[in-house]
C-alpha cells in the first residue's frame, strides 16, 4: 500500500487530507512543522510527500531543500493558501514535483499524486535497471605483457579525446574487448 506523509501545521487540513487519501486506499502519516516531517522521513519510507508552505519552526521551502538532500526521490507536492505564481515557480525550482493552492481542487490533488507515484516508480525501475546493467559490464582485459600494458594506456589515452578509433588486427585477438573499453572510459 502506497504510503504519504502530510505535512502541515493545521490540524483540520491534515485530516481532511487523511481522511481523504485513506479512503482511496493510501497509508497515511502526519507532520505538523518540517523538523517532524523529517525526522518521520529518517524512521520510515514514503512514496509521496504532501507540505504546506507556511509552518512554525521550519518551513515548507526550506523543508523541500533539506528533503531533497535527505531523499531525493521522494517527489514533494506543495500546498499553499497564501502562494502566489513566484512561490510556485520557487518551490518547483528547488524541486517540488508540483504546487497545489489551499483548497487543493480534489481531483487535481489525486491526479497528481498518482502522477508523482508513477514518476517515483520510474525511478527505481531505472536504478534497478542500471544495476542490472552494471552486472554485465565489459570483462577485464586480463595480462600484463608489455603489449598488453601498451594497449590499457592507449586505451587511457585517447578515451579522454574525442578522436576517432580504428582498431585491427587478426581474428579473436580482442578488437571488440577494446572497443568496449574505449567506450567504457
Amino acid at each position: 500500500m502506497p504510503r504519504i506523509l502530510i505535512v502541515d501545521d493545521e490540524s483540520p487540513i491534515r485530516r481532511t487530507l487523511k481522511d481523504i487519501l485513506e479512503f482511496e486506499k493510501y497509508k497515511v502519516d502526519e507532520a505538523t512543522d518540517g523538523l517532524d516531517c523529517l525526522t518521520k522521513v529518517k524512521k520510515n519510507k514514503y512514496d509521496v510527500i504532501i507540505s504546506d508552505i507556511k509552518m512554525p519552526k521550519m518551513d515548507g521551502m526550506e523543508t523541500l531543500e533539506r528533503l531533497k538532500i535527505l531523499e531525493p526521490d521522494i517527489p514533494v507536492i506543495m500546498i499553499s493558501g497564501h502562494g502566489d505564481i513566484e512561490t510556485a515557480v520557487d518551490a518547483v525550482k528547488k524541486g517540488a514535483f508540483d504546487y497545489i493552492s489551499k483548497p487543493p481542487d480534489l481531483n487535481r490533488l489525486l491526479i497528481t499524486i498518482r502522477n508523482a507515484m508513477d514518476k517515483s516508480s520510474l525511478i527505481t525501475e531505472t536504478k534497478v535497471l542500471k544495476r542490472k546493467v552494471q552486472k554485465y559490464k565489459t570483462p577485464e582485459i586480463v595480462g600484463e605483457s608489455a603489449g598488453i600494458t601498451k594497449i590499457k594506456e592507449t586505451i587511457d589515452r585517447v578515451a579522454q579525446t574525442d578522436a576517432r578509433v580504428f582498431i585491427t588486427g587478426p581474428n579473436g585477438t580482442g578488437k571488440e574487448l577494446v572497443a568496449n573499453w574505449l567506450h567504457e572510459k
